[in-house]
């Protein structure tokens, strides 16, 4: 049974068969998406109103308003998150069982002869190992990479609508960080796949040494077994290891050249609203939006590993 057999988007077909059986719920997910990201966005827009006309108000009418605004963009965005999370968690879990279900009625079905080839503990690895994996990329991975996507968009919609000049500050950097990302995320990939496998291995040799237990005691082989799955076990954590240390690289590396580009903007924003060319809400609004963007992308760094 390879564990890369199939690579890319062919890969991906049965599982979008699959989530075609429940459309409705993937109708809601992705309206609960959209709306939580409009929310999201507004956010910037409450400050603005908050720091203009609330502190800067001549009444506590204003102040009250202002603050009932973000009160009420908020709660938008909770209520989004709320549905968005159990929708996408729920097709996550539905989809992992129903492959599940799905692969197992074909291993019983397939020839006497594949159970020779193939070890007991790579198959029993593959039908929950790899199915949690899946999982997990449909219920948390895939929603926050595309929510990340869909928030990077639109705040740099809204910085380039409140400020050009600044706004094109950060757009400059943010090519910049997406490029080592796209790059470096390769690396990062490779290392996780082989995690993935090495894992496998480790509850195959398990499986395999369990299965014979008698045997192995019968010829007193239960140290060498012993170290045999220490090195296999060893093995797999310095894949983890390197992994986790190149996605934390990533991460890193994406955070810092985005925080460089803010400094630039907040460097000029500063000084156009200490000459009066902007509004303390306006620079509010664009401290806002560059944050928006940084997130986004340091989730993405992370989804790519």
């Amino acid at each position: 049974m390879s564990s890369r057999a199939k690579k890319g988007l062919p890969a991906l077909l049965p599982v979008l068969r699959l989530l075609s059986q429940y459309k409705l719920r993937l109708v809601g997910a992705s309206i609960a998406l959209l709306f939580t990201a409009g929310a999201t966005l507004s956010m910037g827009r409450g400050l603005q109103v908050l720091i203009d006309q609330g502190f800067g108000g001549t009444s506590s009418a204003d102040l009250k308003g202002a603050i009932a605004l973000l009160v009420a963009i908020a709660a938008a965005m909770a209520f989004g998150t709320f549905i968005r999370f159990y929708l996408v968690s729920w097709l996550g879990e539905r989809i992992s069982a129903d492959i599940r279900k799905a692969v197992f009625d074909n291993i019983v079905r397939l020839h006497p002869g594949f159970f020779e080839m193939n070890r007991s503990g790579e198959i029993m690895s593959r039908l929950t190992t790899d199915t949690t994996l899946l999982q997990t990329i449909i219920g948390s991975s895939f929603s926050m990479a595309l929510r990340s996507s869909l928030t990077t968009i639109g705040a740099l919609v809204m910085m380039f609508i409140t400020n050009l000049k600044l706004s094109l500050i950060i757009a400059v950097g943010v090519p910049l960080v997406l490029l080592p990302i796209l790059v470096y995320g390769r690396r990062v990939r490779k290392l996780s796949n082989q995690s993935q496998d090495s894992i496998a291995s480790v509850g195959s040799y398990a499986g395999e040494v369990i299965q014979h237990i008698r045997v192995v005691q019968s010829y007193s082989r239960e140290q060498f077994e012993s170290d045999a799955f220490n090195r296999e076990v060893e093995r797999a954590f310095d894949i983890a290891r390197r992994r986790i240390w190149q996605r934390a690289l990533l991460i890193c590396g994406a955070i810092l050249l985005l925080f460089i580009g803010m400094a630039g903007m907040l460097w000029e924003g500063g000084q156009d609203v200490i000459s009066g060319r902007m509004t303390g809400g306006e620079f509010g609004a664009l401290v806002v939006y560059p944050v928006m963007v940084r997130s986004p992308i340091a989730t993405s760094a992370e989804v790519c590993g």
